[in-house]
């Protein structure tokens, strides 16, 4: 049912990552409508946000939830069934699922097991933490079946009711909004001193060459602007994972080198870094449309090519792509105003108004009489019965969504020496993941 003007609202948000959780989080503060008569806040005020992590090598440390600066009410990690068995018990009005495509899709025919018998059921939302530059198609359909698809700009919301339309699936859910994480203040003009902000990414590049060439080219523009404050804005420190594994820390290719005095490596949340930037560098992060918003002097580099692989290829027509010769020689780049008005940006003033639509269809869902239809996804064991229940496995569900026997599952809190046991045996996997499993791809590549 819907909040009330005393019960407020209940969300659920359920990530994957430390980005997720981020996108989540506030994405449920900013679509969820505030009460009757009240068609909603970008604030979020009145609402219970409860917070879940689903437990696997990108679960992020105190740190990263720390980092990312987004408060929730309750915040507790769980295995997929345990989410499952919580959705099932508790009265939520608004789900949000901050998960990559075949998690959501997991969950999806996990929610439509379990809300079989209800008479009521939460609003579904999901969609997407960035820049959409790869696998369109599959990360879509993995995610319909949702109430709402959300799609971070126009360019977005066109792109992905072309890919529902063309299945012939239901392309209603698509729901125009824009990133939940702009905001910050406007850019005053260049400041004493003079900024430059590299914003990292874990796994563009990939390669040590290219990693430690964005690393000399940095540092060498820092030697030759002694003037300048450059920064090298970093995602995580050696051993955390984020949405991505970062195999080659730029932290540690830095230690081999003698890094001027005007140069550091600093951490933290993106918009605090922001605030004092004259001008943002990076292959293809978000944090460039970020930057767009202020209307910060912002660079997509490229210098390794304008590439998918690199995500560089999202920003053709920007006019933000330059190299770090062009930006030693003085060069600032000058945003294509229709392009960035396509992005979601919302650097004209819009992004107020940019949440309006999706908190108007949830309000009307929730208020719907009767309660909401079951969840239908695109794929089924009939749609696609080599693809989903390989997807539905690895999240310990079966094809009809129901936990398969042995699933991990935990009836009450595990107690003393299971907790130890389980850290430790997470901790070990995660080892795996970062340092032994590259290490053998390298051997392979030799």
């Amino acid at each position: 049912m819907p909040a009330s003007a005393t019960k407020p609202l209940r969300v659920a948000v359920l990530a994957d990552s430390d980005t997720r959780w981020k996108w989540g989080a506030l994405t449920a503060n900013r679509i969820a409508p505030s009460g009757p008569g009240h068609p909603g806040d970008a604030t979020g005020a009145g609402i219970r946000l409860d917070g879940y992590l689903l437990r696997g090598r990108a679960t992020p440390t105190a740190r990263q939830l720390g980092e990312v600066g987004v408060r929730a009410d309750s915040l507790r990690e769980v295995t997929a069934v345990e989410f499952l068995r919580a959705m099932r018990e508790e009265p939520y009005d608004l789900l949000v699922l901050a998960l990559v495509g075949g998690g959501v899709q997991a969950m999806l025919h996990g929610l439509k097991r379990v809300w079989e018998d209800r008479p009521r059921r939460p609003v579904v939302v999901t969609g997407y933490v960035g820049v959409v530059y790869e696998k369109l198609a599959d990360g879509l359909l993995l995610r319909h079946g949702a109430d709402l698809v959300l799609a971070n700009s126009r360019q977005d919301a066109d792109r992905f009711r072309a890919v529902y339309e063309g299945v012939g699936a239901d392309a209603s859910s698509v729901t125009e909004v824009a990133l939940p994480f702009l905001g910050g203040n406007a850019y005053p003009g260049e400041r004493e001193p003079y900024t430059v902000v590299f914003a990292a990414q874990p796994s563009v590049p990939e390669s040590r060459r290219d990693r430690t060439y964005l690393l000399d080219r940095l540092v060498g523009h820092a030697r030759r602007h002694p003037e300048r404050e450059v920064l090298l804005k970093l995602r995580s420190k050696p051993g955390e994972h984020t949405t991505h594994i970062e195999e080659l820390p730029y932290q540690k290719l830095a230690q081999r080198l003698d890094l001027p005095s005007n140069f550091r490596l600093v951490y933290g949340h993106m918009g605090e870094a922001l605030d004092r930037t004259d001008l943002l560098v990076t292959v293809s992060s978000t944090a460039a449309l970020e930057s767009l918003h202020r209307g910060i002097p912002t660079v997509v580099l490229t210098d390794l090519g304008v590439r998918e692989a690199l995500g560089n290829h999202h920003f053709v027509g920007s006019g933000c792509l330059a190299s770090w010769d062009q930006l030693d020689a003085g060069h600032r780049p000058v945003p294509d105003a229709e392009w960035v008005s396509r992005q979601g940006v919302a650097a004209d003033g819009s992004y107020a108004t940019a949440f309006d639509a999706a908190r108007e269809r949830i309000a009307g869902l929730l208020g719907r009489p009767g309660g909401l239809p079951p969840l239908t996804p695109y794929y089924t064991p009939v749609t696609a019965p080599g693809y989903l229940p390989g997807i539905l496995a690895r999240h310990h569900l079966g094809p009809d969504g129901t936990p398969l026997p042995g699933a991990p599952a935990a009836d009450k809190e595990p107690g003393p020496v299971r907790q130890i046991v389980r850290r430790a045996a997470r901790g070990a996997y995660r080892h795996g993941v970062q340092r032994v499993a590259p290490v053998i791809r390298r051997m392979g590549e030799l």
